[in-house]
């Protein structure tokens, strides 16, 4: 009998578990599993899973006095009678319904685990979260590590007119989230000592004001593009040059291994994540964290060096093909709710 998954997701409008959710649940589709979803409302996500043919239901997961969710949760699950309900972070987690399945929680970040009181199994994607719930009470033979893969719709480069830059110019990308953990304040200060540098920031939060205020501060307004969120992260990353992660806090770091998936050279900050994932100068550069001087060295390097740049990309793709490949981690699922549910298909 094939195995039957109920994904569930809360979620903010961006991030990336946003974005892997969609990405897992598409996967596991199309590895075979029978998949429903339960998300909060969202357009661009809703297309996604329909796209796949996953069939889903959309909830407020507004609070605990949100009667709404639980009865939407309740059922789906009575419908669809999962083996297996997967919360995507700690306000899903929160919300899943009892009933004869398994309850897993995903953690891709170093949550509340009190929302995680009703799960029976764990899912960590980074050593440090494994050793985060552990420290929490968790038991180890009730806490799995699986690290995300990279999954990117393939696209061309993009005409970087388009975004007021130069062809010929050198070209720092920045993807995530606009949060002070991201550290792109770094960036923008190292970016002031590399003249005729430009850099593309991909993203939103709420340090958008304070970065384009610094930005302005330096007087790099004419050098520094502020994107937005964006779907079209493969064209970036085979747009630039280089792309630089510069996060103070990162339990994973979905940038790295997407960077290596498109050959695209990459400086990272050593924050948690990168550390575990990156060999320095094999298949990719690391600096200390928050430190202006080594990143803008970094990225001068790398700069000044096509042989170094060609060396990190063609590392990095290895990395993705033996490490973290999308076979490979939805294998590493699959197992994980075979044992959990005694099944074995």
């Amino acid at each position: 009998m094939t195995l039957k998954v109920l994904t569930v997701l809360a979620g903010a409008p961006v991030g990336g578990a946003e974005t892997f959710f969609v990405s897992l649940t598409a996967a596991l589709a199309n590895a075979g599993l029978d998949m429903r979803s339960v998300l909060k409302a969202n357009a661009h996500r809703e297309a996604a899973l329909a796209g796949q043919g996953v069939m889903y239901a959309t909830a407020p997961f507004q609070s605990f006095l949100d009667f709404s969710t639980g009865a939407t949760l309740r059922r789906m699950a009575h419908d669809f009678r999962p083996d297996v309900v997967l919360a995507f972070a700690g306000r899903a987690a929160s919300f899943l319904p009892r009933g004869p399945h398994v309850r897993i929680g995903r953690l891709g970040g170093y949550y509340n685990l009190d929302n995680f009181r009703q799960c029976d199994e764990l899912v960590c994607n980074a050593p440090d979260l494994v050793r985060y719930v552990t420290n929490g009470g968790w038991p180890q033979e009730r806490v799995s590590l699986i690290p995300n893969f990279p999954a990117l719709a393939d696209g061309p480069k993009l005409d970087r007119a388009a975004f007021d830059t130069p062809e010929d110019a050198p070209l720092a990308l920045a993807l995530g989230r606009l949060h002070p953990a991201k550290g792109l304040d770094t960036l923008i200060r190292a970016a002031a000592s590399l003249p005729g540098l430009f850099v593309w920031i991909a993203g939103e939060g709420p340090e958008r004001e304070n970065l384009q205020r610094l930005t302005q501060d330096f007087g790099l307004g004419p050098r520094i593009r502020f994107l937005g969120w964006r779907n079209d992260r493969a064209s970036l990353f085979k747009t630039a040059d280089v792309c630089v992660y510069p996060s103070r806090e990162e339990p994973f770091g979905n940038v790295v291994v997407e960077a290596w998936a498109c050959g695209t050279p990459l400086v990272t900050a050593a924050s948690t994540g990168p550390r575990w994932l990156v060999r320095d100068g094999e298949d990719a550069l690391m600096i200390p964290v928050d430190d202006v001087q080594a990143l803008a060295a970094g990225i001068g390097r790398l700069l000044a060096s096509p042989a170094l740049r060609a060396s990190l990309a063609a590392a990095g793709r290895r990395r993705v093909a033996e490490d973290f490949s999308e076979p490979a981690i939805v294998a590493r699922y699959i197992d994980l709710f075979k044992r959990v549910t005694g099944k074995t298909h």
